[in-house]
């Protein structure tokens, strides 16, 4: 069994545990039939992921958020960048929530135009297509 013998800086790890976030999400919309597209980089338009349908495109920006409660506060990271949609998950917990990028400058998680999931492939994709731009 491999084992890892590296000490991997806490900064390091909390990159590689937020990235993965975003690999999940490619992963549920790409077994959805979604086209997935990856930024190679996001500095400034605050894309993480791209997808089509076709005709159509929409900009995914993914964050991570320590949130004991839906009713925890964000802020907006997106400001002028033209993302679309915004997947908040929730690190210490089981659940997610989509929201459209908002324009104030905060907004609780469970403000009534965004859709909270269970941190599963299946809810996830209920929400989203129920998500309007």
């Amino acid at each position: 069994m491999p084992r890892r013998t590296t000490q991997t800086k806490s900064e390091t790890h909390q990159a590689m545990k937020n990235s993965s976030y975003e690999s999940i999400v490619v992963s549920w919309l790409m077994q959805d039939g979604w086209q997935v597209f990856l930024p190679v980089l996001d500095h400034g338009h605050q894309t993480d992921i791209l997808v089509s349908d076709g005709p159509f495109y929409h900009r995914i920006q993914i964050k991570t958020v320590e949130a004991s409660s839906d009713s925890h506060v964000v802020y907006n990271k997106w400001e002028n960048s033209h993302v679309d949609l915004v997947v908040y998950f929730a690190r210490n917990s089981n659940w997610g929530v989509l929201t459209p990028a908002f324009e104030e400058e905060k907004r609780p998680l469970n403000h009534q135009t965004h859709r909270k999931f269970l941190n599963d492939k299946k809810a996830f994709l209920k929400e989203f297509h129920l998500f309007e731009k």
